[in-house]
């Protein structure tokens, strides 16, 4: 009988051990899955618009994204520097609400000064931003996505390829859905006070005129989202144009058959062009439908954000 108890309780000890050898063997099994899919998503690989599979971290903290800084605002993040020109003088005054306290970087991104930000995460605007064996010597510093193979106009999709980077894809989608809600509501109400009218944006900087074209920038919004109606002198320059704004002389600019004008001055009151009888005798002038802003406001930028703040001037003027 006694030899019978002690096998049993031998036998019992011994199942009592395999069974917790087992379950940590498990639980080490479970560890190591359960790391692995931390790390996996911890690191992305996306491939960004000139090929380059990129590891992105799923939650980076210091984001460096030059003249993206809309895109980033909009969808929540404070980068760790901001686009500037002039050492820092010249900067995106219209996001500065958001980015009063963030350091700026010269808009030619260079290397040690990007890398005294330690950043996690490089976002480019265009394949021209890492030209030559500029990509190569950024990627040493962090993670680099070319966002745009070119210089692109479209916000939107810009705004998606950086919410997507950034693991933001709802917030993109909702920033959209409000943007597009806050155009509509806008274009009814100036379709009540200004059916049927025509407006045009011009730019005055250094002495020199400059009108935005139909599809982009400014032009986009005025058109594509306010409906407001497009000028033959606007659509006769945007077939040709090669940029956001076009250069126009005082005598084009006399031919405008425009309802409204706004214009973004960087020159100031004093300029000579105000004292020019063409200036006078442009029709929008002539009946007071002239709207000024300053190079400080949005109206030479484009992005959700730059584009809402468009929408309220509008707005302002056209439904008083």
């Amino acid at each position: 009988m006694f030899n019978k108890t002690v096998k049993s309780l031998l036998f019992a000890s011994l199942l009592l051990v395999f069974t917790i050898l087992a379950a940590c063997g498990n639980e080490s099994d479970s560890d190591k899955n359960t790391d692995k899919d931390t790390e996996e998503v911890k690191n992305r690989t996306l491939t960004d618009a000139m090929g380059h599979e990129v590891t992105v971290p799923a939650e980076p903290k210091a984001v460096i994204g030059s003249y993206l800084e809309d895109e980033l605002v909009a969808l929540g993040v404070k980068p760790a520097a901001q686009w500037s020109i002039q050492d820092g003088a010249g900067v995106q005054d219209y996001l500065q609400e958001s980015l009063k306290d963030v350091p700026t970087v010269d808009s030619e991104l260079p290397y040690e000064a990007v890398a005294s930000f330690k950043p996690d995460l490089l976002l480019m605007t265009s394949a021209a931003a890492v030209e030559g064996a500029k990509y190569e010597q950024y990627t040493n510093i962090a993670p680099t996505y070319v966002v745009s193979e070119e210089n692109n106009n479209d916000w939107r999709k810009r705004l998606e390829t950086v919410g997507e980077v950034l693991g933001k894809e709802d917030e993109a989608t909702k920033v959209l859905a409000d943007y597009d809600k806050k155009a509509e509501e806008a274009k009814a109400s100036i379709q009540e006070s200004a059916e049927g009218e025509s407006a045009a944006a011009i730019w005055l900087v250094g002495g020199q005129l400059f009108i935005v074209g139909e599809n982009v920038s400014s032009g986009a919004v005025l058109y594509g989202d306010l409906g407001l109606a497009v000028p033959e002198v606007v659509k006769e320059i945007s077939k040709t144009a090669t940029g956001n704004w076009s250069s126009i002389s005082l005598e084009k600019l006399a031919e405008l058959d425009a309802d409204h004008l706004f214009l973004i001055n960087s020159d100031g009151e004093a300029s000579e062009t105000f004292k020019d009888s063409l200036w006078s005798n442009i029709p929008a002038v002539k009946n007071g439908n002239i709207y000024e802003y300053g190079p400080e406001t949005s109206w030479l930028y484009s992005g959700s954000i730059a584009n809402t703040q468009i929408i309220d001037d509008v707005v302002e003027s056209l439904t008083k």
